[in-house]
């Protein structure tokens, strides 16, 4: 599961999308009203995929969390998180058992439970699905014709050719001159003929 794009920033509530980029800005668009506003350097902007959740082993990128909520409530939304700490702690043991419960704090508990059920709200869990599932099935493709990677090594010959063909021309430009050096030599000669 994806969720390239996806931010949280300091002091708004929710989570946005980036939209486009400026100079000295981003525009982002709020998943719950779909509202539309830049975003500056001074803003704090935290993307959800350099997100993860501190474990007694490696560190869990907070997309597998997400991954592991929607598999467990079979594509629906999760517990809320205005719950109580011990049912939100819970839970997270549930999908996380060897979460750090000394560096997790309740709050981040609470945002990965609120974060999960406004991105599932805006259907941006659905979509990022098929984004994986499109990107795993190029692939795919482009190995099984071996033809194309002949024709992409063709397509990357052609150019050195090219290139090659360029110093050809450059030593005809260096043979004309020598061509007219030996008329003007033979002008001369043909002048002190007529001359006796």
């Amino acid at each position: 599961m994806t969720i390239s794009g996806i931010i949280s920033i300091s002091g708004r509530p929710g989570l946005f999308k980036v939209v486009a980029q400026g100079k000295n800005n981003i525009i982002v668009e709020s998943l719950q009203d779909k509202k539309r506003f830049p975003t500056y350097a001074s803003d704090r902007i935290s993307a959800l995929e350099d997100i993860s959740i501190y474990t007694y082993s490696e560190d869990k990128p907070l997309s597998e969390i997400f991954d592991a909520i929607f598999k467990k409530e079979k594509g629906a939304t999760c517990i809320s998180h205005k719950e109580s700490e011990d049912k939100l702690t819970g839970y997270l043991i549930e999908v996380l058992p060897d979460f750090d419960q000394e560096r997790v704090y309740p709050s981040d508990i609470k945002k990965i439970f609120m974060w999960y059920n406004i991105l599932h709200k805006a259907g941006e869990l659905g979509k990022s699905d098929e984004k994986e599932e499109v990107v795993e099935e190029k692939p795919k493709a482009k190995k099984a014709t071996a033809k194309d990677g002949e024709k992409e090594v063709k397509k990357a010959a052609k150019p050195k050719a090219k290139i090659a063909a360029k110093p050809k021309a450059a030593p005809k430009s260096k043979s004309a001159p020598k061509t007219s050096a030996p008329k003007k030599v033979a002008q001369p000669k043909s002048g002190a003929g007529r001359g006796k």
